[in-house]
C-alpha cells in the first residue's frame, strides 16, 4: 500500500509537468485566436458604445469607449421605421430562398452523382463556371430577365436569382459521391426508385451538409443590399438592409441613431448564431452538423 501511495506521489510532479507544457504550446494560439476575435469584434463594440453615448461624446478624440446607456435613443429610432415589417420581408426571402436553393442543390448534385447520362461532366463542368463570374457582372442580365418576366418590386425577384446554389450544387456532388454504392443497390433491391432513396437516405446522411449550405445561404440574403436596390421600389417587399440605407440617408448626421438601428437590425443574426453556435461550429469544422 505504501508503494502505491508513494508511487503516486512520483506522478503528480510528471502530470504537472505535461500539463503545463500543453499549456504553453496551446497558450500562443489561444492568444492569437483572443487577439482576432477582438478585432472582429471591435466595430460592433465601437457601434455599441455610439449608440448609447451622449451628443458630446459621439465626436469625443480619441474616442469614448464606456456607456452612457442613452437608451432613448434606440426607441427614437424604432419608432422612424417600420423595422418588424423589413425584418419580416427578410426573414421571409431568407428563408425561401434556402428551400429553394436547397431542392434544387439536392437535385442537381444527386443527378450528377447517381444518375448515368451522357454529358454528365461536362454539365458538372458548365455549373462551375459560373463561380468564377463576379457577382456583380450577372446583375443586368438577372434584372433583364426580370424586367421580361415582370416580376421587378416582387419577393421573387429577390429569392429566384439566389434559388440555385453552385456553391451547394458542389458541395453535395462532393458529399454524395463519398457515399457507397452499395446504399444505392441494397434501396434498389427494396424496390426503391431514385427519389425514394434521395428521401429516405441520401438526404439524412448528408444533413451536416444542408446545414453547413443553408447558413451560407442565410447570411448572403441577410446582408444582400445591392440587389434588393435594383429590383425593389416598393416598402412592402424590401429587406432591412434597403431600409437601413434609406435611413442612412435620413440620418447621416445622427450617428447615435444610426448605430442604434444598425445594432437591433444585426441583433436577430447574433442571437441566431448563440442559439446555433454548437451545430456551426460542428458542421463547419468537423463536418458533424447537427447530428450529436
Amino acid at each position: 500500500m505504501a508503494k502505491i501511495i508513494e508511487e503516486k506521489r512520483d506522478g503528480q510532479p510528471k502530470l504537472i509537468g505535461r500539463r503545463l507544457a500543453k499549456t504553453a504550446r496551446t497558450l500562443p494560439r489561444g492568444i492569437a485566436a483572443l487577439a482576432v476575435a477582438l478585432l472582429f469584434l471591435a466595430p460592433i463594440y465601437i457601434t455599441l458604445v455610439t449608440s448609447l453615448d451622449t451628443t458630446k461624446d459621439v465626436f469625443q478624440f480619441p474616442p469614448h469607449l464606456t456607456f452612457d446607456w442613452q437608451w432613448n435613443v434606440y426607441a427614437r429610432a424604432w419608432a422612424m421605421f417600420r423595422w418588424l415589417m423589413y425584418l419580416g420581408n427578410t426573414v421571409l426571402i431568407a428563408l425561401t430562398t434556402i428551400i429553394v436553393a436547397l431542392a434544387t442543390s439536392v437535385l442537381a448534385a444527386y443527378a450528377l452523382s447517381f444518375i448515368e447520362f451522357r454529358g454528365r461532366e461536362i454539365v458538372f463542368f458548365l455549373i462551375l463556371l459560373v463561380m468564377m463570374i463576379p457577382s456583380e457582372a450577372q446583375l443586368i442580365p438577372n434584372f433583364v430577365i426580370l424586367s421580361w418576366l415582370h416580376l421587378l418590386d416582387t419577393y421573387a425577384a429577390q429569392i429566384l436569382p439566389y434559388g440555385a446554389s453552385v456553391f451547394g450544387v458542389f458541395l453535395l456532388r462532393q458529399f454524395f459521391l463519398t457515399l457507397p454504392k452499395e446504399y444505392w443497390e441494397a434501396a434498389h433491391l427494396e424496390g426503391a426508385g431514385h427519389l425514394r432513396f434521395l428521401w429516405s437516405i441520401a438526404i439524412p446522411l448528408c444533413r451536416p451538409v444542408l446545414f453547413t449550405i443553408a447558413l451560407f445561404i442565410f447570411i448572403g440574403s441577410w446582408n444582400s443590399l445591392m440587389w434588393p436596390l435594383m429590383v425593389t421600389q416598393s416598402h412592402g417587399v424590401q429587406p432591412v438592409e434597403v431600409a437601413l440605407a434609406r435611413f442612412l440617408n435620413n440620418n447621416s448626421v445622427d450617428w447615435r441613431r444610426l448605430s442604434a438601428a444598425s445594432i437591433f437590425t444585426t441583433l436577430p443574426v447574433i442571437v441566431l448564431f448563440f442559439l446555433l453556435q454548437k451545430y456551426i461550429i460542428r458542421g463547419i469544422s468537423r463536418g458533424e452538423g447537427i447530428n450529436g
